[in-house]
């Protein structure tokens, strides 16, 4: 394990017996990566399974071993340390007042695996079924993907219909002992949106207490650390820490390896099976562009020689938007109570001895999967419910004040119909992606948000919680009507972090992988990540990330054994 401090970003490769130049590595093939939840990780382990296989799994981030990364409820100062992303940020959005976003992006082993609030959810059952049905990605609908959401995990329930018992990632329920669940889960109910023990079983709507990727000790479970960390002996996998990747290298129409840069010099490994990118939404186009696969047109003027004209690259850019909302509570009982330095300290130990207590856990007390109109088929909007505002910090009497106890909502439309893209800055790998989001282009978008506020507004004033609910704070009670709720939401809306569809499945003109996850047009090459979904799904995005990365291994090496590689 090497600590670096940045780079751009390679993955995976297999290949049997494959050829390397310059002295590199003494295995595998390469790839491209970002730092997407870590689902190269899940390949590496997959892969490497098979002794006839090597792999190759470059990483430009540094290791995951900071007490921020393990320590489930470091996540929060975890997103702002530069040393553990990539520093992206979109260009000024045009339906946000002209505000540049930022985009935290995982740069460490188990990429954003690594640094998100470790929610485990998979979306609605509708969602898989609609890339089979309206994409025609034979093989992703429900009852496709089921088995592999179920390998990926240890669920808390044990082996059920649902869910597995034996995989590497332990999902558990937020511990709600502390952060008043009773009375939102009354309110959700009385208002009229129904609970749910399950979110990922039978019902995918109403209030549940969210389940979370964090082990039995207490320690955040990425990728890394489930998946990776358990094989780093295996003898036919090779890890490079450091390793920028440039470029795929293609031959004809097949990709035969990729140039990268290690430790001040350019490098070239060779595949002899495939390529494997799994950058994610932002880093998988932005390769393939470099490599020459991607608009031939956009590629030519930035003097890239065209290798593939594959117009979809990097178009379908999707994220679920957000806007926080905050209310302040009208009694001293939110979770600002445990954040007194001395309280702080005892729940640090707490966790570091025992892997327990309050920063063994998250702090949402729970999330609320909801219609805004009564026609739909399945729910729109995601509401994040924690009890506490997310600005809030240590605080002591006579050293520093203690913040205002707030009750902190975000509010996640999950079925945005606005569409960004990706594209080059310039032929230069170490430039960074620029990234165009286009939130609320759609009037559709902007309704739904009406309604989710309007949402969270009666859940809120409703009894029990009403009782601990006091003025609103973001975006303010004095907005109400249809106009000042759009200027809200164009002061307040960002992203969720959930970024997907710039290398989507499908057969169309713009789709840029096949169903079984081959970029069309060019041999010995996948991507497997977040950014071949052709629509976003219902909910947190790692879960998924996660399941594309067990059926893509899957897939992988069923073809391997055919003869019929990518």
């Amino acid at each position: 394990w090497v600590r670096v401090p940045s780079g751009l970003f390679a993955r995976a490769a297999v290949g049997r017996r494959p050829d390397h130049a310059g002295g590199v590595v003494p295995r595998g093939g390469a790839a491209r990566s970002a730092a997407l939840r870590g689902g190269r990780l899940v390949r590496a382990r997959r892969l490497s399974a098979d002794p006839a296989t090597t792999v190759l799994l470059l990483e430009a981030g540094g290791d995951d071993r900071s007490f921020l990364i393990r320590m489930p409820l470091g996540f929060l100062k975890a997103l702002g340390k530069p040393r553990f992303t990539w520093g992206f940020q979109t260009e000024p959005e045009p339906h946000l007042n002209g505000r540049v976003l930022p985009v935290p992006r995982g740069r460490l082993l188990g990429g954003s695996s690594s640094i998100n609030g470790m929610f485990h959810i998979r979306g609605h059952r509708a969602d898989y079924d609609e890339w089979r049905d309206d994409f025609g990605c034979e093989g992703w609908g429900y009852a496709d993907v089921l088995p592999f959401f179920k390998r990926s995990e240890t669920n808390f329930r044990g082996e059920t219909e649902y869910h597995g018992g034996s995989g590497p990632i332990h999902v558990r329920e937020i511990d709600t002992t502390h952060l008043l669940e009773a009375p939102l889960r009354q309110a959700a109910v009385a208002a009229g949106y129904g609970e749910t023990e399950d979110y990922d079983g039978a019902k995918a709507e109403g209030f549940a207490r969210g389940q979370v990727a964090i082990d039995p000790q207490g320690r955040r479970d990425s990728s890394a650390r489930a998946y990776l960390r358990p094989i780093v002996g295996r003898p036919n996998l090779t890890i490079l820490t450091q390793a920028l990747a440039r470029r795929v290298i293609v031959e004809g129409a097949r990709a035969t390896g990729v140039a990268f840069d290690h430790k001040g010099q350019t490098r070239r490994v060779t595949a002899r099976r495939e390529v494997i990118l799994s950058g994610g939404a932002y880093n998988s186009p932005q390769l393939l562009m470099l490599s020459g696969i991607g608009p031939a047109a956009e590629l030519q003027a930035l003097g890239i020689a065209p290798v593939h004209d594959l117009p979809g690259v990097g178009r379908n850019l999707i994220e679920h938007p957000r806007m926080a909302m905050l209310f302040k509570a009208t009694k001293p009982v939110t979770f600002l109570r445990e954040l007194r330095l001395d309280r702080a300290v005892r729940h640090v130990l707490n966790w570091a001895l025992r892997g327990k207590g309050a920063f063994a856990n998250q702090i949402s007390t729970g999330t609320i999967l909801l219609r805004t109109r009564p026609d739909l088929d399945r729910p729109d909007v995601q509401l994040l419910c924690n009890p506490i505002a997310l600005t809030a910090d240590l605080w002591f009497p006579g050293w520093r004040k203690a913040g205002t106890h707030a009750f902190y909502i975000t509010v996640c439309l999950l079925r945005q119909k606005s569409r960004g893209t990706v594209t080059l800055r310039s032929a230069d790998p170490t430039a960074k992606p620029v990234i165009r989001m286009n939130l609320l282009d759609r009037p559709e978008d902007r309704e739904t948000f009406r309604g989710a506020v309007r949402a969270v507004r009666r859940i809120y004033r409703t009894e029990p919680q009403g009782d601990l609910t006091g003025e609103e704070l973001i975006p303010g009670g004095a907005h109400v009507s249809d106009d000042d709720l759009d200027a809200a939401l164009r002061q307040h809306v960002a992203i969720t972090h959930h970024p997907v569809g710039t290398c989507r499945m499908g057969h169309d003109p713009l789709a840029v992988v096949d169903p079984r996850l081959r970029v069309h047009g060019i041999a010995g090459l996948r991507v497997v990540d977040a950014s071949i979904m052709p629509t976003i799904i219902g909910g947190n995005t790692n879960a998924p990330t996660l399941m594309i990365a067990e059926k893509g291994a899957e897939m992988i090496l069923a073809d391997t054994r055919q003869g019929t590689a990518a």
